[in-house]
């Protein structure tokens, strides 16, 4: 069964579409600031994750035509979501256990506590848009962003839901550059839609790429000669895993090859889908051949692999 891609957004500093994200330059850019993309209502007491989480998934739901002024276009039951985020709410989590440390279980908000959930980013989207299908937070390391493609791509393929708003996130703060060593994160968010070809066909929405085949392996090289293998063509992309720059380049001799995090910081959990949306930005800029995406270097616990074409049809 054919899953495709029928929206993406960008909700970054200097960034407003997927075909900016391969060039964009992101240093010296302002913060992005949720009240002016999305307005005050209903920011308070959510942290910058979960603000800048918003952000994306309204961007998106309106490139997939899932959601105008009026509300939700489909059903609200035909669209989950599927959120990927590595420090999310560490600003929350920490701050939490540094006032219960400092003085007692007493001394913490009431409105900061429900935050303090892992899954707090995916459900809280969910809420919001009224978004009734499956819902999951993927917290998995290097890999955590194309991970969460694949299981939004396997609802789909298994009949769970029609579609699935896919979001990776990650928010730059004290809390996260103190665990970074002081670097800093992409501070923003990217979503995208996936979709059982024959639902976005019934409601005349175009695909803008095609989801292929997914892996995961013990390391770079492996994941390269697997996706090679199976695909029965060479990649003419290929997106690098972010903490693995130095990418088998002798077996891909000519192929150019793209590293996200040089440009945009420690993307982490976001990497994954920003990969995704800047090959659909790459398609839109009349891009051929076969896409491959790696999240996870040798030193990391796997290395993800995921192939996306362009759609064969457009429109």
């Amino acid at each position: 069964m054919k899953v495709v891609v029928t929206g993406v957004g960008v909700t970054l500093p200097r960034a407003a579409s997927a075909q900016s994200l391969l060039n964009a330059a992101a240093r010296g850019a302002v913060p992005v600031d949720p009240q002016d993309r999305i307005g005050k209502k209903g920011l308070r007491y959510k942290d910058r994750a979960t603000q800048l989480a918003y952000c994306a998934a309204d961007v998106t739901l309106r490139d997939a035509g899932l959601l105008d002024d009026s509300g939700l276009t489909v059903p609200d039951a035909s669209i989950g979501v599927v959120a990927s985020s590595n420090f999310g709410n560490v600003d929350t989590v920490t701050g939490a256990l540094d006032t219960i440390a400092a003085e007692t279980t007493m001394g913490t908000s009431p409105m900061d506590l429900p935050n303090a959930s892992s899954n707090v980013i995916a459900t809280s989207v969910a809420i919001r848009f009224g978004l009734r299908g499956p819902n999951m937070m993927v917290c998995n390391g290097a890999t955590s962003g194309l991970d969460a493609v694949f299981w939004a791509a396997n609802m789909v393929a298994a009949g769970r839901v029609s579609r699935v708003l896919v979001l990776g996130v990650e928010p730059d703060n004290e809390a996260v550059r103190k665990l970074l060593g002081g670097r800093r994160t992409v501070d923003g968010a990217i979503g995208l839609v996936v979709e059982h070809a024959d639902a976005a066909a019934e409601r005349n929405a175009g695909a803008l790429a095609t989801v292929g085949r997914y892996i995961r392996t013990g390391g770079v090289r492996e994941c390269v000669d697997r996706l090679s293998g199976s695909d029965g063509a060479e990649p003419a992309l290929l997106q690098l895993p972010e903490t693995n720059a130095a990418a088998p380049a002798e077996l891909l001799a000519g192929v150019p090859q793209y590293d996200l995090g040089k440009t945009w910081g420690v993307t982490s959990g976001a990497l994954g889908v920003m990969q995704c949306v800047a090959t659909v930005g790459w398609f839109a800029d009349r891009g051929e051949g076969p896409v491959y995406l790696l999240a996870g270097g040798d030193d990391d616990d796997a290395t993800a692999g995921l192939v996306l074409r362009r759609a064969e049809v457009a429109g």
